[in-house]
């Protein structure tokens, strides 16, 4: 298992483990705004974490090559409101070509 890989993990059980200590915590009352809006994006943030991280890296070092462009792809697809399997599906389209290309 990578570093990336285990600090994923770690980070996911931690946001877990917050969300679920939050209703025993504060029992029926609403998180303060600002916390509140840091726990609705935390998800997203290591999402994107880790498609950056597989992305650039090669296990030791960056790595700039077709993935990015098939990042790149995806990112585009879902701005503009594309479901997410045609996302991946364009990205990984998007990867191949540029791979036989180079």
């Amino acid at each position: 298992m990578s570093d990336a890989t285990l600090v994923l993990i770690v980070l996911a059980l931690g946001t877990f483990t917050l969300k679920a200590a939050g209703p025993v915590v504060l029992g029926s009352r609403a998180l303060p705004l600002r916390l509140q809006r840091v726990v609705d994006v935390l998800p997203a943030a290591l999402l994107a974490a880790l498609a950056l991280v597989s992305t650039l890296s090669d296990g030791r070092s960056l790595s700039v090559d077709a993935r990015v462009v098939g990042l790149v792809v995806a990112g585009f697809a879902l701005w503009r409101r594309a479901p997410f399997v045609v996302a991946i599906l364009l990205a990984a389209a998007a990867t191949a070509i540029t791979r036989a290309i180079a």
